[in-house]
């Protein structure tokens, strides 16, 4: 698959593709004879894990390591185990906070439409 696919097929742009191959986001990927990037299924899999890593707030530093402990064979499972988990942990702490904040908007949104409801109940005379 040629990156002008890869790149609609994961709404990221060609420039981000080659960005994330440079620094080391995904493995260097497969090319023809030409030197044309030929994505093929396993180069798709870590493009789709770094896309969605990343959507996810992952960072890059992170990614970059995973994918270079990766490179370095089973004999690095448990450490790629460690930072998922401890890169799961930091997604988790950011998602309660996410809720709290939307908890308060929630609340705040709600004063307004009482606001509102008020407002609307007096232009109309209506008492309830």
């Amino acid at each position: 698959m040629q990156i002008s696919e890869v790149s609609e097929k994961y709404d990221i742009s060609a420039d981000t593709l080659r960005y994330y191959e440079r620094i080391g986001l995904i493995p260097p990927v497969t090319r023809t004879g030409g030197g044309i990037r030929d994505y093929g299924e396993e180069d798709l899999k870590w493009v789709e894990f770094a896309t969605c890593m990343r959507n996810a707030g992952l960072s890059i530093e992170a990614l970059i390591e995973y994918v270079r402990l990766f490179e370095q064979g089973d004999g690095t499972i448990e450490a790629r185990k460690t930072l998922l988990v401890e890169e799961r942990e930091q997604l988790r702490e950011k998602y309660e906070a996410m809720g709290r904040t939307l908890a308060r908007l929630d609340e705040k949104i709600g004063r307004y439409d009482s606001i509102l409801l008020r407002k609307e109940q007096n232009l109309s005379g209506y008492d309830g």
